[in-house]
């Protein structure tokens, strides 16, 4: 199965910054959607998750709230 995953950002989060990179270090491709600047995604991720914070990210249809490369390593089956 390939890995899907879409990361929830805004322009200033330093977690969001080290998720990212965590992602990409594990050869995962992703998504960035920034909350930030798109805040009908920002209403869409709060009313799917009922959490304000990011990072969020989504992988496989599991979600992992803030920097947690434990939690996604649980998801990925690792």
């Amino acid at each position: 199965m390939k890995n899907e995953a879409k990361v929830y950002v805004t322009s200033t989060c330093p977690y969001c910054t080290m998720m990212k990179n965590y992602l990409t270090e594990q050869n995962i491709p992703f998504q960035t959607i920034n909350v930030q600047e798109n805040q009908e995604e920002a209403r869409r991720l709060v009313a799917k998750t009922g959490h304000t914070g990011v990072p969020q990210t989504q992988i496989n249809g599991k979600w992992v709230l803030g920097f947690d490369p434990d939690a996604v390593q649980e998801i990925l089956g690792a």
